[in-house]
């Protein structure tokens, strides 16, 4: 198996079978990811050197626009997209075996947790897992110690309030919040503008 194989069959949504070829290759993805992440985190790094660090962990460049304040975690981070504009603050775990998705001029708070696998509900099979992607949309702020869980999609414009657990979609232009997240309001047109 190569990267590429293991993320089209990721990025299928098919599942992960435990201690199958895809598996013990996430195995493999994982400790290149560790290695990286330790890199990033083990040291001060001026900008530009977090910006190719972290190029070299998704395996694509960032936009010169990408902002990261380490530590930064992440156990794949082949599957990881960004756009133009993100910050990422510190302390962030990303899970993305998935896939993360982050539009343009998203923010991303202390402690924000992305996930994008699930295990297996079968007490028989828990070993196998189940990747979906998340898609952060354009201008989101997620706030500090929210999590995000496997397939969800957060509309442009959209608000998540620190300390969420966003378990469905969210749409544009709305706040959510609580355990799990639901519509606090929606933001009005003049606060679009």
């Amino acid at each position: 198996m190569d990267l590429e194989a293991f993320l089209d069959h990721l990025n299928s949504g098919k599942p992960v079978p435990g201690n199958s070829e895809v598996h013990q290759f996430m195995h493999i993805v994982s400790q290149e990811a560790l290695r990286l992440t330790a890199e990033i985190n083990g040291s001060y790094h001026e900008p530009g050197e977090l910006r190719a660090l972290f190029s070299r962990l998704t395996g694509r460049p960032v936009d010169e626009s990408f902002g990261l304040f380490p530590p930064f975690h992440t156990d794949c981070g082949k599957n990881i997209h960004v756009g133009k504009n993100v910050f990422i603050n510190m302390g962030c775990k990303f899970q993305d075996q998935g896939g993360i998705y982050i539009g343009d001029g998203a923010l991303i708070g202390h402690n924000v947790v992305l996930a994008t696998l699930n295990h297996a509900r079968s007490p028989k099979d828990r070993s196998s897992m189940i990747p979906a992607p998340i898609r952060i949309g354009k201008n989101v702020w997620i706030g500090s110690n929210a999590t995000v869980l496997p397939g969800v999609t957060i509309g442009d414009g959209a608000i998540v309030a620190a300390g969420a657990v966003v378990t469905r979609d969210v749409p544009e232009n709305t706040v959510v919040g609580g355990v799990p997240a639901h519509i606090i309001r929606t933001i009005s047109e003049e606060e679009i503008q």
